[in-house]
């Protein structure tokens, strides 16, 4: 079920009202047959590895808690990591470790055929997967205490405006807040509404746009020359930052009309000084997830240069292969790590912030180097990627002539450049000011008539400019 489909607005109305309607002890009961009716309207048969990592993930933690030597332990958090990373491994990455094998082979000119199987990637596996070992790893470091009511366990794992794209929330946050009693806050469910707003907005009305000027230059980038794949590549970096916190507002924004307030994921990443400060405001949950859980414990910063900077890019390297099964994306992992280590070297801290026109140029370096990057992630192949690269600027030695090729090759007439050029410039705004202040607050407290005028011209927005007859699907759901 998509949140951008007619089944969802049905759905959440009626689940908002039985949830505040219905006592607080039957409540972790709605949110688990929500979840997992919201999960089953993809495939039911999701359902059983959904299951599946759960026992074993509730079962490990209560073994953990009941072990006395550090042994056992270990052994415990093995097979945990085992099952659940094995169930992982076998959806989403068989078929890409099978083909990669067999490609090396070739080159020794060991001729085999790769073993592939026929397996749909189950809708957000590696998010719940992830949201499952960071349970049993801080039950095994003693940091939270194993929680043994399976329901509402299996509540906290599936609860439903996350489950399929996170955030991946971590047990501090949300298990306490799925057993806590809650009254129906105004103020909270309408902050909600205007954050799912503001994400569909971001989602329906931006980022289904571009979606069709991107998919039809990188689908087929072998047709295409010059201006026409920097527009693509500027394009699906707008793209896939609108698309995926687009679906981090209306999935936190669901969660506040529930009571529930879920982590931040997204902080105006594009106004980064540094890729470092970019990896701090995107996609946060999973950057975070990887500091604390790969990161650090391989010695984090805590170790001599060469070791730190070697953190760094096998934590990359490993972000990239979590996002697909495809070495473009293990490149793309590759490239953000090698940066971050470059800066850690090059740049002194005393720099590390900037005012003024130097913080204007970093800003617009970081999101160049952001663009050239999603390069790799958006492209099918490296040899596609390497294609784009190295065409992107022919014919650049006729201005004209390149920047008219570009515009008449990825199809967009003027006045829907003026018309996505208008919502982009109110995204950069709304993310500026997000750097200082808490921009629908300060909305929501201006005078009834100016936060009213606000709301309808939004709401027109919306209905009038989004992309109508489809639901696209998120672009991480993929992941």
């Amino acid at each position: 079920m998509l949140f951008n489909s007619f089944a969802f607005a049905i759905f959440l109305p009626v689940v908002f009202a039985l949830y505040w309607v219905i006592p607080h002890k039957y409540r972790w009961m709605l949110l688990l047959v929500a979840s997992y009716y919201f999960y089953m309207s993809w495939n039911v048969k999701y359902v059983f590895l959904i299951l599946l990592t759960t026992a074993v993930s509730y079962f490990a933690a209560i073994f953990l808690e009941k072990a006395s030597d550090k042994k056992r332990k270990r052994f415990i958090l093995a097979m945990t990591a085992i099952i659940c990373l094995g169930v992982l491994f076998f959806f989403k990455y068989f078929n890409f470790v099978s083909e990669s094998v067999v490609s090396f082979l070739n080159l020794f000119t060991l001729k085999l055929n790769p073993l592939t199987l026929k397996l749909m990637l189950p809708v957000g596996i590696s998010f719940y997967t992830f949201q499952t070992l960071s349970y049993v790893i801080d039950v095994y470091k003693g940091e939270v205490q194993a929680e043994h009511h399976f329901g509402i366990y299996a509540t906290f794992i599936s609860f439903f405006p996350q489950l399929v794209a996170g955030p991946i929330e971590r047990t501090t946050n949300l298990l306490p807040q799925i057993k806590a009693q809650h009254q129906f806050d105004y103020v909270q469910a309408s902050y909600g509404l205007k954050l799912m707003a503001w994400g569909y907005f971001k989602k329906i009305v931006i980022a289904d746009t571009l979606s069709q000027y991107v998919s039809k230059i990188y689908d087929e980038p072998h047709q295409y020359q010059g201006f026409a794949f920097v527009l693509a590549t500027l394009f699906f970096a707008i793209q896939i930052y609108c698309d995926f916190s687009g679906y981090s507002d209306i999935a936190i924004g669901t969660a506040k009309l529930l009571g529930i307030n879920l982590m931040t994921n997204f902080k105006s990443p594009y106004w980064s000084q540094s890729i470092k400060e970019f990896w701090g405001r995107w996609h946060i949950s999973l950057s975070t997830w990887f500091r604390d859980y790969i990161y650090i414990p391989m010695g984090g910063n805590r170790v001599g240069h060469l070791r730190h900077c070697f953190n760094l890019v096998v934590t990359f390297l490993v972000s990239g292969l979590w996002h697909g099964a495809n070495w473009t994306f293990v490149i793309w992992g590759g490239i953000h790590g090698i940066a971050q280590a470059l800066e850690s070297t090059i740049i002194p801290k005393k720099y590390n912030k900037s005012t003024g026109l130097f913080w204007i140029i970093r800003v617009m370096f970081v999101f160049a180097f952001c663009s050239f990057a999603w390069i790799f992630f958006v492209s099918s192949s490296i040899g596609d990627a390497l294609y784009v690269i190295s065409h992107m600027f022919s014919g650049i030695g006729n201005i004209s002539e390149y920047l008219r090729g570009g515009f008449s090759d990825i199809g967009m007439a003027r006045l829907p450049f003026a018309l996505i050029c208008i919502w982009i410039f109110i995204l950069a705004i709304y993310d500026l000011l997000s750097l200082k202040t808490d921009v629908i607050e300060v909305i929501s407290d201006k005078k009834k008539m100016i936060r009213w005028f606000v709301y309808v011209c939004f709401v027109l927005i919306i209905v009038f400019f989004s992309q109508k007859g489809i639901a696209a699907e998120f672009v991480y759901f993929q992941f």
